[in-house]
């Protein structure tokens, strides 16, 4: 798709629409040029804000605008880069992108400003990767993971670990050219340790990826319960939002409906589940199954419960039934969530005793302790999730690093049963190019057009 990159670029890289200030970006040989064409200016400093009469292609004045002028090499993509910002109106957005192509500036692809940041040298692909995801962090932990793979913190790693697997392999191929002598090169030993030592990493990194993909996706929570029990009227109470149909009739909610909210740091999926019970309902009996499928893709669960009709038999039933239709339910975080407090005078003492669970007393129709509930999924996904600035959340770098795992596994194996050095060379090779695969020193155009074709246009 972004083959041709010798031809001077357009886009709006601000979000469509009517606005205060919309900005233009411009990138190429030609941007200068177009500049003084569209100014009749003849000088502008670099990196400097210049307030400007612009005109369009019947050089009629169309805005004024302020410009910012990038010389190559020292600007995002590496070429010359002019950034125009003019007044949010749809004419004039539209009039200058139709001016600047009628003088051969091309429209760029969505990502072609970043291709071109990567292909000049200005970024390697795992952190033109991570602007897209800077792009669209939705919560502090998702940004934080994509802002130091910006600033190249996981890209050093990598070159660390594909320097010391290059230099291993290297001494490893010298020992077949000296096989004669009988030298080694290579301590065994020192080898060994050093692939241990990066599956280990391989392991931890491939481990991260689960909570790296919900913390970028957003947590799955599964409200669930009993018929009117008010999980709907909790869903919308969470979300400030009627979201859900709330009624008194049992069975309303047949389907799963669920929507975001992001909090202290965290995006969290809530999921307003279809009641559990009995039925003979075929519709209903679908919404209760996908009831359970949404638990076993939960991290959290919301057991909620009418406090004005808590059975406690009923109760373990419930549970069991659960257990029964969820393989890994003991591993599950369950928070008791007791609703309509505003309906007793006192909470009973024995709901206290129940002590293998969280507990939080609400009313969801008065929002009362909403705040309290939040507070309890915060601190028990902060015990779940581990998140560090390498965390994955790109599933391209999970399936390298398992392709990484796959041949440093191999290459041990071999060691270990003395196999020539070139069949051990060879799997430290593969380990080698799936970090480049990573980074990009080794990429092929199918690669780049699916990872560019997901960003915006502008970017």
């Amino acid at each position: 798709m972004y083959l041709a990159n010798d031809n001077t670029i357009c886009a709006i890289a601000t979000p469509q629409g009517i606005g205060a200030v919309s900005m233009v970006r411009v990138s190429g040989a030609q941007t200068l040029d177009i500049l003084k064409k569209l100014t009749h200016r003849e000088q502008f400093n670099i990196r400097q804000a210049h307030l400007c009469e612009i005109f369009d292609d019947n050089d009629k004045q169309l805005d004024d605008a302020v410009i910012l002028f990038y010389k190559a090499p020292h600007s995002y993509t590496g070429e010359d880069v002019a950034e125009i910002f003019i007044h949010g109106s749809l004419y004039i957005q539209k009039t200058l992108l139709e001016t600047l192509i009628n003088w051969n500036v091309k429209l760029a692809e969505p990502g072609e400003f970043t291709y071109r940041a990567f292909i000049n040298g200005k970024m390697d692909l795992l952190q033109a990767e991570a602007v897209n995801d800077l792009v669209f962090s939705t919560n502090s932990n998702y940004h934080d993971i994509a802002l130091n793979q910006l600033r190249g913190g996981f890209s050093k790693k990598l070159n660390i670990y594909r320097t010391e697997l290059i230099n291993l392999t290297a001494l490893l191929e010298l020992e077949i050219d000296f096989a004669e002598e009988d030298v080694e090169f290579a301590s065994r030993d020192k080898l060994k340790s050093t692939i241990i030592e990066l599956i280990a990493e391989a392991d931890r990194l491939i481990d991260s990826y689960k909570n790296g993909n919900v913390v970028k996706r957003g947590i799955p929570i599964a409200i669930i319960g009993n018929p009117n029990v008010g999980k709907s009227t909790l869903l919308n109470a969470i979300l400030n939002d009627e979201k859900a149909i709330v009624s008194e009739i049992p069975g309303t909610t047949r389907d799963a409906i669920e929507d975001q909210i992001t909090y202290q740091g965290f995006s969290f999926r809530f999921i307003d589940t279809a009641g559990l019970q009995t039925t003979d309902d075929i519709i209903e009996n679908i919404g209760i199954e996908r009831s359970y499928d949404k638990m076993r893709e939960s991290f959290i669960i919301l057991y909620l419960i009418d406090i004005t009709e808590f059975d406690y038999y009923k109760f373990l039933e419930d549970l069991q039934e659960m257990k029964n239709q969820i393989k890994d339910f003991d591993n599950k975080k369950i928070i008791l969530v007791f609703n309509k407090i505003d309906l007793i005078e006192k909470i009973p003492s024995h709901l206290f005793d129940l002590k293998d669970y969280d507990k939080v007393f609400i009313s969801a129709k008065r929002k009362e302790n909403l705040e309290i509930l939040l507070d309890e999924i915060v601190n028990s996904i902060k015990n779940m999730v581990n998140l560090n600035e390498d965390t994955l959340i790109n599933i391209r770098h999970y399936e390298a690093f398992k392709e990484i795992k796959l041949s440093l596994t191999k290459a041990l194996e071999d060691i270990n049963k003395n196999m020539p050095n070139d069949i051990v060379s060879f799997d430290l090779r593969q380990s080698i190019d799936s970090i480049g695969r990573i980074t990009g020193e080794i990429v092929n155009n199918d690669i780049l057009d699916h990872i560019f074709a997901n960003f915006c246009i502008g970017k």
